[in-house]
């Protein structure tokens, strides 16, 4: 069996006590479907040789068995289609948490060449598709497999010859089918990739609507829109060609074989081979075999969607993080915050060039030191390797002596607090993006770090306060605003060791003074590295590197380095 339906099969596990009752009442329906024309054979056979008494009395005792049939079948359908669906949903669930759980553990390096579109496609549209194949495919296929090979062999102990009509055009069917099937798949492939490109335009659209309508480039938007949509509306129109010629040929064989049988047993009956009752059986059966013939139709369609679906949501989930706990990984409790970069390099891809070289800076507890330099130097980068966002390529990063990669992912990133340029705060409160430093805080430890951010003033005077709505990324909320309220986050998460990239340069000079002194409160008796876009910013540091492509070129305090005249004076004078 191939490994792919094997991972599919294993997530009926939990649920297989549902399955099973689900394909038991698929056979239950199927061959009550199945024992009706034979209930009609015997009404219209033996009628003409019954009294009226007698044909009154079984047509009674045929009609309440007929209406019992159908009241077991109405339940048999109910329960298919009410619990299978939840079945099916519980299952996608479960696909569903495995996949945001397994994109919550993959590096920085993956997400930087995916677009979040695609990734969203992955874990919505697919997944729908897939637990709809899961649910509806195997009791289609019990109730199909059933009706057909049910309907044959009832039908050959009526008539051979009949049933031989009936079912020579099969092979054929089965031949046109599977050719189809082939040209179908491909198809299904293509709209997907297709439609992750549409979902990765609209949301890249969508989170720059703003930059968008500043440029006023709404028509350009449609144009490169409309691209992609039309290559999706030309994908669909590919597979809907292979998808009409499958439908309107099996339509088109179930009416031969009507006709076939129809032909046939009129031939027979004229000369006096056939009941005109087996007759009409036989074409009851004609539907019995039609209506499945269809369902496999859709079940086709629905596996090749549900298939292709989830060979798409493996393929994701095969991505092994690069970033990870060594096997003997152990927590870091109250680290003191000492750091040092030994022989560090590092690459981003195994071919690119080297972003940083043979790195070598100790860092004491409390220090703070500030990374300058120009555009692509690697300051964000050097600091994106201490919490272990990226793996060094060459050397190590140590804290407190020990290597970060033997101490475990989530105590480490707990010892560091980062702010960023680009803050980013989730749709909700004040109070809630806040709180993300640190789950569970009380409401007066937010209101603190609150105050020791600069925040809590501007806070107050809004509406609602600390419950006041911001909007998808805090877009209610000035650049300043958002910035302090980064800021008492990572005073509440609390941590020995911080992180600022470049955290004032998008501020005017009115809100980069009140972060400025945020900033600094926060970055007291703690480790502290600062990306500085600004040089005025980090005059205080007590050490400053400067970074090149060749390195540490430069190293001092800001007197020290104006002194000697060389990158950092030019770089200070050119920002003056």
């Amino acid at each position: 069996m191939n490994k792919n339906l094997k991972k599919m099969i294993s997530y009926y596990k939990p649920y297989r006590t549902v399955f099973a009752a689900d394909l038991l009442f698929a056979v239950t329906a199927s061959a009550i479907a199945l024992a009706i024309p034979l209930i009609v054979r015997y009404l219209t056979s033996g009628m003409a040789h019954f009294s009226r008494e007698e044909a009154l009395r079984q047509a009674f005792w045929a009609g309440a068995l007929l209406l019992a049939l159908v009241a077991v079948s109405c339940f048999c359908n109910y329960f298919i289609s009410y619990y299978g669906h939840i079945m099916g949903a519980k299952i996608e669930y479960d696909m569903r948490a495995e996949i945001f759980g397994h994109y919550q553990k993959l590096s920085f390096a993956f997400f930087d060449n995916q677009k979040v579109g695609a990734l969203m496609s992955r874990i919505t549209t697919d997944l729908f598709d897939i637990t709809e194949l899961m649910h509806h495919g195997p009791e289609n296929i019990v109730i199909s497999a059933i009706k057909i090979f049910g309907a044959f062999a009832i039908m050959l102990c009526v008539s051979p010859v009949l049933t031989l009509a009936a079912f020579a055009l099969l092979p054929v069917m089965f031949c046109y089918a599977w050719f189809f099937n082939r040209k179908m798949k491909r198809a299904f492939r293509r709209n997907r990739e297709k439609i992750s490109d549409i979902n990765s335009r609209i949301e890249d659209n969508l989170s720059g609507i703003r930059v968008v309508k500043s440029f006023a480039n709404e028509e350009m938007e449609r144009k490169k829109f409309a691209e992609g949509n039309g290559a999706f509306l030309d994908a669909k129109k590919n597979s809907y060609f292979y998808m009409g010629g499958y439908h309107a040929g099996l339509s088109s064989f179930s009416l031969l074989i009507t006709v076939a049988v129809l032909v046939a047993g009129v031939i027979f009956i004229s000369y006096g081979k056939l009941d005109v009752s087996d007759l009409i059986t036989f074409l009851l059966y004609i539907n019995v075999l039609t209506e499945p013939v269809k369902t496999l139709i859709d079940f086709t369609e629905q596996f090749q969607n549900g298939y292709t679906g989830f060979e798409r949501f493996l393929e994701v989930m095969a991505v092994e993080p690069d970033i990870k706990d060594e096997k003997d990984a152990k927590p870091l409790e109250n680290a003191r915050g000492v750091i040092d970069f030994e022989n560090v390099s590092f690459r981003y891809e195994e071919n690119s060039e080297k972003v940083l070289s043979h790195i070598n800076l100790h860092v004491d507890a409390g220090e703070y030191v500030a990374l300058v330099g120009s555009s692509g130097a690697g300051k964000s980068t050097l600091c994106s390797l201490i919490p272990r966002f990226y793996d060094v390529t060459g050397g190590a990063v140590k804290l407190d002596g020990t290597d970060i990669r033997s101490i475990t992912l989530k105590s480490l990133r707990a010892q560091i607090g980062i702010v960023q340029q680009d803050v980013y705060l989730f749709a909700g409160t004040i109070y809630e993006n806040i709180c993300y430093g640190r789950p569970g805080a009380t409401r007066e430890e937010v209101v603190s770090a609150a105050k020791r951010a600069n925040a809590h003033a501007f806070i107050e005077s809004l509406p609602d306060g600390y419950d006041t709505d911001i909007g998808q990324r805090g877009v209610k909320l000035s650049g300043g605003q958002k910035q302090r309220i980064s800021i008492a986050r990572v005073f509440l998460k609390n941590p020995g060791i911080l992180i600022f990239d470049e955290a004032t340069s998008a501020l005017d000079n009115e809100s980069e003074s009140i972060v400025q002194e945020s900033l600094e409160s926060l970055a007291k008796d703690r480790t502290t590295f600062v990306i500085a876009h600004r040089l005025t910013t980090i005059q205080n540091a007590g050490r400053i590197l400067v970074l090149t492509e060749n390195g540490i070129e430069e190293e001092g305090s800001h007197s020290e380095l104006l002194a000697k005249g060389g990158i950092y004076e030019k770089l200070y004078h050119m920002h003056l």
